[in-house]
């Protein structure tokens, strides 16, 4: 494959972007934040989130896997402990859950 092909696939695949990006601004002032597909939209979103992360917590793959369940959910609580006890700031949960994963491999290694 020749440089400028390449160059073209990139610039192909640039327009393709900014053409899926243009009609979701065209459509998104037609939404209504407070409607009911929005609100769908929103409750499945959550959905596949939890479940993606009940999925990584019981059925982990890779290294995550080498962690025992009862570690995962340790993690999982201090996360949850942090965010709660930081009023309700995503950050310092993530980084207390993330940092209790480490220590966990380390001790448990």
């Amino acid at each position: 494959m020749s440089m400028m092909s390449l160059w073209v696939l990139v610039l192909l695949c640039a327009l393709a972007t900014f053409f899926w990006r243009f009609l979701g601004v065209v459509f998104a002032r037609r939404i209504d934040p407070s409607g009911a597909v929005f609100e769908w939209v929103t409750c499945v979103s959550y959905a596949m989130v939890a479940g993606l992360v009940f999925r990584m917590i019981v059925l982990p793959a890779n290294d995550l896997a080498t962690l025992p369940l009862w570690a995962r959910v340790a993690a999982v609580g201090i996360a949850f402990a942090t965010y709660f006890a930081a009023r309700r700031t995503l950050l310092p949960g993530v980084v207390a859950g993330s940092g209790s994963v480490v220590v966990f491999a380390w001790w448990l290694g």
